[in-house]
């Protein structure tokens, strides 16, 4: 007989939410070495490495589990952000991605009123796209930001899918120990800031080239960004702090982490822990990144189901 997520979990959630190899090797894109790359201020891009690199190790967590030790080495990863400081990472890696644009960045270090036109990027983010470059830069912002949302997004889909296939191991059935301590700590991780590292900045560029291009509108999140391109180009990168957050994206993983507290509240066998993390840790956080770059009119999120 098949087995299924428990009811206990499921009713607690609606309770809160009615290259081949011959092929010749791909050079490194010249945006990596760009002048406005290497000139891009070191907490812009210690920010922007710090999300690239939870979203790198949380797309990593591997779906085919063989324990209990396991599925707790997963949560940790999944669970370790602070939604807030996920959220600037979010914006400061759209806009490094930006800031590859060189057309973008010329426009802005030529502009002949630089003070007016920081004022004017600050009070009105969404001005960076009229400027020469600007939707160009707007699609790489956006481009990067989707290529790591849906790669988490669907890796949380896969980690999902486990939590159904695991239940033929009789150890995914047994009661998770100490699960008021498991709820705890994953709480504890959600508030503790991540520290970027030098491998982070490593990857960073290289990861967005991966993203290439999303034409199309842009949402706040991706606005915001190129405002704090510019303005850091323009050497105002402080009047871009107030930008480094969006009211929406904010919701939206806050709420993700939410219901990973709720699930992990009402679950009970392993395998249900599992479903919490693949679903709310990964799925959710990765689509959040992805609506991020829509259009507030675009977006929608999806209720919490089994």
């Amino acid at each position: 007989m098949k087995l299924t997520i428990g009811a206990g979990v499921a009713a607690a959630a609606c309770a809160i939410l009615a290259a081949c190899a011959d092929a010749p090797q791909k050079p490194a894109p010249r945006a990596y070495y760009s002048p406005a790359v290497r000139a891009t201020p070191s907490t812009l891009t210690a920010e922007a490495g710090v999300f690239e690199g939870y979203m790198r190790r949380a797309r990593g967590i591997d779906a085919n589990f063989s324990g209990p030790g396991e599925v707790s080495q997963a949560l940790q990863a999944g669970a370790s952000h602070e939604p807030k400081q996920l959220e600037a990472g979010m914006i400061a890696y759209a806009a490094v991605a930006a800031l590859q644009e060189q057309r973008f960045v010329e426009a802005i270090k030529n502009n002949p009123n630089r003070a007016e036109l920081a004022r004017r990027l600050a009070s009105d983010p969404a001005y960076a796209l009229a400027l020469p470059g600007g939707e160009a830069a707007a699609a790489r912002a956006s481009g990067a930001l989707i290529s790591q949302g849906e790669a988490l997004h669907e890796q949380g889909l896969r980690v999902k899918r486990a939590a159904y296939s695991v239940q033929h191991q009789a150890w995914s059935k047994k009661t998770v120990p100490n699960p008021g301590g498991r709820l705890a700590r994953v709480k504890a991780l959600s508030a503790e800031p991540l520290r970027g590292s030098a491998s982070d900045s490593a990857r960073l560029y290289e990861a967005m080239a991966e993203g290439g291009r999303r034409s199309g509108p842009a949402g706040p999140v991706v606005t915001h960004a190129l405002a704090v391109a510019a303005l850091n180009v323009l050497g105002e990168g402080g009047q871009g702090h107030a930008l480094m957050s969006e009211p929406r994206t904010a919701s939206c993983l806050r709420m993700a982490k939410l219901n990973l507290y709720q699930c992990l509240a009402a679950a009970g066998p392993q395998y249900e822990d599992i479903y919490c993390l693949g679903q709310h840790a990964m799925a959710d956080t990765g689509q959040c990144v992805v609506e991020a770059t829509h259009p507030v009119r675009v977006a929608t999120r999806t209720s919490y189901r089994r």
